[in-house]
Formats: structure tokens, sequence, C-alpha cells
């Protein structure tokens, strides 16, 4: 077992030795650091920076000595990864910073649109539902416009939106097969993602139709915990060990490789 998404102190998670003693602990082969990451240089993101830290692009090279370290040290395979905030207008941004970065893999995620965080249910509550409805329509837009830019080699939580009450269970089959068949011309992959798994809503990205949608499609796909604290990995690692089982898949790793 292999986890390809968890976070560290270099973004928004708990201290990297930690986070790495707690994946050997729960029995992993490999994990991957996948700290978040934006180079938008527009004024709200910079602000995000400023107060969040998603500063990777500016720390990457000092988290890499200290991963160095760590894997003299653990037995167990560590990639130097990265979670990027994807938007269209960055594509040229993102594409000089991940070509000058040489991480082990990328990781691409949406998590605005039009200017707001789809996770945060207070900003949608108020809106009509034929507002909501072109909310979801531009999540997934932008969704296959990262995995038709081809920048990534995964797709993180695909389906993220459906965290957030507003918005949950408005996307469509059209959607769900528009997103599947982009995959099936793309090096990108998505994650089976635990990240809210064990949460009170109980929600894997990709939900259940979804995931079958891009099964039909023949997508292969990763798994990341999603983790940001050590005591999540042992959890989260289990479930999707067992999910993956029932659910009769086979993982890959990020270039494709048997998982």
């Amino acid at each position: 077992m292999r986890d390809f998404h968890v976070h560290s102190n270099y973004s928004d998670g708990d201290f990297l030795r930690g986070m790495i003693r707690a994946a050997e602990s729960a029995g992993l082969e490999g994990v991957g650091i996948a700290d978040h990451c934006n180079v938008a240089p527009r004024d709200r993101h910079e602000s995000m920076r400023s107060v969040y830290g998603f500063n990777l692009d500016l720390t990457h090279e000092r988290r890499r000595q200290g991963i160095e370290r760590l894997r003299e040290e653990f037995g167990l395979e560590i990639y130097d990864a990265i979670e990027m905030d994807y938007d269209p207008r960055d594509e040229a941004a993102i594409d000089a910073f991940l070509s000058e970065a040489g991480f082990d893999y990328a990781i691409g995620s949406v998590h605005d649109v039009g200017g707001k965080n789809v996770q945060i249910a207070s900003h949608f509550a108020e809106m009509t539902e034929a507002e909501r409805d072109a909310v979801v329509d531009e999540y997934f837009e932008k969704l296959v416009t990262l995995v038709e830019s081809e920048l990534f080699d995964i797709a993180a939580h695909v389906d993220l939106l459906e965290r957030t009450p507003p918005l949950r269970g408005r996307a469509t089959d059209a959607h769900y097969r528009r997103v599947a068949q982009a995959f099936t011309d793309s090096r990108t992959v998505p994650e089976i993602n635990a990240g809210r798994a064990l949460a009170d809503a109980r929600i894997v990205h990709p939900s259940d139709p979804f995931l079958s949608v891009l099964r039909e499609h023949d997508v292969a796909a990763t798994v990341g915990t999603d983790s940001h604290r050590p005591d999540e990995i042992p959890d989260r690692v289990d479930f999707l060990t067992e999910f993956v089982e029932e659910a009769g898949l086979e993982p890959v790793t990020p270039d494709g490789g048997v998982w």
C-alpha cells in the first residue's frame, strides 16, 4: 500500500517527521508528501498565501532537504510531491514552476469557482438553485480543463463540491461522463480520496455514481488519504485498503505503474 496524498507543515499539515513516522507505523510501503501550493499572482491568492502559508514554490527546496534526510532514517519510500491549485489563467506559471522544481509527481486540484472555495457552504447558502447549478457546471468545466492541460499526474478529489451541502448531489451523469472522457484521453489519473471517508458524511471521492462512470471508461486511479495529521493516517489507510479490495480496484502509481 502506498498513500500518494499527505500534507505536512510545509502547508496545512503536521510536522513532516511525524507524518512520515505515522505512515511507516501504518505499514505503508510509500508515502507522498503533497503540500498545497498556489502560484496565482492575483491579490486574493497572494493574501491566502500569506495567511495560510501555501508557499511551497518558495520552500520546496528546503522541504526536499528534509525529505532526503528522512529517507535515510525511515524504511519506506518517501515521494517529493505537490498539490497545486489550478486555474486556467495560471497554466503558464504552473508549467514553468513544475518544470523547474522537478517533483516526483504533481497533483492538480480545483478548489475555487468564481473566487469562492467550493468547500465553504456559506458561500452558496443564499444562492438560487440556478446559481448553484451554474457553480457545479463551472467546477466541472475547470476540472476538464485541468485534465486536458496535461500539467499534472493526478487530479485530486474530483468531485470536491460533494463536501458542501448546498452543492451536494447536483452533479449529473453528463458531468461525470465528460470528465471520464477527458481522463481517457489524458495521462492524468484521478485518485480515490479518503479525506472525508470517516467523517460524519462518509464522503469518498469520487462518489459511487462517478466512480462507476470512470470504471466504465476504464480510467485507472491512484489512492490518497489526504491526511493532515498523523492520527488520521492509520484509519484512512485501513479504509482505503478495504475499499479498493471490496470494489475490485487495482490502483496505479502516479506514473501509471503497478501500485
